[in-house]
């Protein structure tokens, strides 16, 4: 079987003409469409067989009317996490929703006020610093910081940027773009500053089923947390819009609700639920079998950066399929950068979007198959060698 989805995984899939974000903005973000798209975080891997099988046998009955959520989903979802992370979840924790900015944007709105700071540890998904903005929340900045080449959450820094309109944290885990997965006593410390004065930490967790070691998700850790988990990372299924949230307390699950009920979100549509649940309930093998092929395009790129070290670093990430690379040392400013690699054929998402610590650095998504990541190191070896 594994070598069935490998072979599965090398299939380039033509996505020119089907909509595809990642195809269609290449003229606006990159100012030409010839170049290899490796910036926003969906695969040009096929979404599960399985998937697209279920999805087909439902296409087979006429009527698309409104759809509650079925139970079942919800409980695939649970018998996955238990599975993975060993911990039970309840039915009654869990909600809908299309996406987790949606969920961050609800959250934001619900537990805090405009004029409240909200924490955020850049460099950063850029939806988060956006969102806290659009309500009109002040963005704290709780850098990250690197050590011995590997980045960690700097807790004296957050300490002393805590003041009594300090509402919320925003925590990324695994970690977007930098690929961090925060251990027991990272997040342990990271709770126990947030209880002491009640900050309540919202977690985006929805790369947390591509790891290459073990994850925590925090509500194994503590109740009064939401956490944001989903397929649409693990299966390639984010243009079906559906995820969960995961409150276990009842009393912040209530004052949450009081907001969720506004925005009117229904319950989704009717292929997001069967794909929801077929993927949890049939995936295992199928997202071990990624997780070697993204590593096995890690490899490649590691292995360039070494032949380069003077110009270019980059430690495989702990999760998800996106890799962050360091080109500081090639002394380019961030737009001759960005330019540099577009005009070498590559379309990369800019280090400086991911706000404060981004400078001098590019996020590029390896979901792709191995002969395109191999065509996209030719062209950044190149890149290297012309400056």
């Amino acid at each position: 079987m594994l070598l069935y989805q490998m072979q599965k995984f090398d299939t380039i899939v033509d996505r020119t003409n089907t909509n595809a974000e990642k195809y269609t903005k290449r003229q606006e973000l990159f100012g030409t469409e010839d170049l290899l798209p490796m910036w926003v975080a969906d695969m040009d891997l096929p979404s599960p067989e399985f998937v697209v099988n279920a999805l087909q046998k439902r296409l087979q009955h006429p009527i698309f009317g409104y759809e509650e959520m079925p139970n079942s989903a919800f409980e695939a979802q649970i018998e996955w996490i238990k599975s993975h992370y060993e911990v039970e979840i309840e039915r009654e924790m869990m909600l809908y929703s299309p996406s987790v900015v949606t969920s961050i944007n609800m959250a934001i709105e619900a537990f805090s006020l405009q004029g409240d700071e909200i924490i955020i540890q850049p460099p950063i998904y850029p939806p988060f610093y956006s969102s806290i903005l659009f309500h009109k929340r002040k963005a704290v900045l709780n850098p990250l910081k690197i050590e011995n080449g590997q980045y960690q959450m700097d807790f004296e820094d957050l300490k002393a940027k805590i003041t009594d309109k300090t509402k919320m944290l925003l925590l990324c885990s695994p970690h977007n773009p930098v690929g961090r997965v925060w251990n027991q006593e990272e997040l342990k410390e990271l709770l126990a500053i947030c209880q002491k004065h009640n900050i309540i930490i919202i977690s985006d967790e929805i790369h947390s089923d591509i790891t290459f070691m073990p994850h925590t998700p925090l509500y194994k850790l503590s109740d009064t947390i939401i956490t944001l988990q989903g397929v649409g990372k693990s299966f390639n299924l984010s243009g079906l819009t559906i995820s969960t949230i995961i409150i276990p307390d009842s009393q912040i699950q209530k004052h949450f609700l009081a907001t969720y009920r506004r925005y009117h979100l229904g319950e989704g549509n009717i292929l997001s639920h069967k794909a929801f649940e077929v993927a949890y309930n049939e995936g295992k093998e199928w997202v071990e079998e990624l997780k070697h092929y993204i590593q096995a395009n890690f490899g490649l790129l590691a292995t360039l950066t070494k032949q380069y070290p003077q110009k270019i670093r980059f430690t495989p990430p702990q999760a998800t399929y996106l890799a962050w690379i360091d080109f500081r040392q090639m002394g380019l400013d961030d737009k001759s950068l960005h330019q540099g690699l577009i005009d070498h054929g590559l379309g990369l998402s800019q280090g400086i979007s991911f706000k404060k610590g981004g400078s001098g650095f590019m996020r590029m998504n390896c979901a792709v198959s191995h002969s395109v990541m191999q065509e996209a190191i030719k062209r950044l070896e190149a890149f290297l060698k012309a400056f």
